[in-house]
């Protein structure tokens, strides 16, 4: 099938080699991936600040990029949900978009979503022998509903011992703007993230969603904490070199 790539703004910003190795696994899978042009954000730092009618400016031009994709798919759970989650509310009162939101929702996938449960491809073959344990961001697990695909992904990666993190379910403190209107509040709560990840005993962090990991990573790097971060594509990908 044709998979066309939402990067994601923070992604593609500051972490593109994340994009790139989504693009690689997808093609060595037998998919072709294109990355239409003209998206941008998906609107959630403007809806979690309250900017409602600047958001929805911002989902319609994501909307109208992948228009005409068949299948849409990105290495953030959290931007996926706020297309999921949010949208309809956005749109309640524009038909027309509404109806587009909604299709976009239908084509829309978080990338170990779409592996484990539409692609039904668990196991790519991947070997990384290293201690992880794996942070499972609020907005994919509680909005979007990820919770057992990426375990199962992780599950078939040879030689990972994966390690139980103490309080999974807590926030890293990142939230997007939340960190920045509530610095006090958000550091209290990475550091409490942060020793749970040290108690694990872990030598690497895995997770879905590049701002928690970016949060948690920064905490660590201050505390000075040799404790390395990684998206579960970059694991698989570098895991599955010859």
């Amino acid at each position: 099938m044709k998979v066309s790539l939402f990067a994601t703004c923070l992604t593609n910003a500051f972490y593109p080699g994340v994009d790139l190795t989504m693009a690689k696994i997808l093609k060595y899978l037998g998919h072709s991936v294109d990355v239409p042009e003209g998206q941008a954000c998906c609107g959630q730092i403007a809806f979690n600040s309250g900017y409602i009618d600047d958001a929805r400016e911002v989902a319609r031009t994501l909307i109208h990029s992948f228009e005409r994709s068949e299948i849409v798919v990105s290495p953030s759970g959290s931007c996926i949900a706020m297309i999921h989650h949010y949208y309809p509310f956005l749109f309640e009162k524009e038909p027309v978009y509404l109806k587009k939101s909604e299709e976009l929702i239908k084509k829309s996938y978080e990338f170990t979503q779409f592996l484990v449960d539409v692609l039904k491809k668990p196991d790519l073959g991947a070997k990384y022998p290293i201690k992880a344990t794996y942070h499972p961001s609020c907005h994919a697990t509680r909005l979007l509903g990820v919770d057992e695909a990426p375990y199962k992904l992780l599950e078939h990666v040879q030689g990972l011992e994966l390690l139980p993190l103490a309080e999974a379910q807590l926030c890293c403190g990142f939230g997007g703007t939340f960190s920045v209107k509530m610095p006090k509040i958000s550091e209290a709560m990475v550091a409490e993230k942060a020793n749970h990840v040290l108690a694990s005993g872990a030598d690497l962090l895995l997770g879905i969603d590049m701002g928690c990991l970016m949060n948690i990573a920064g905490y660590l790097e201050k505390i000075n904490k040799p404790v390395k971060t990684m998206h579960i594509i970059q694991l698989l990908g570098e895991g599955m070199k010859p």
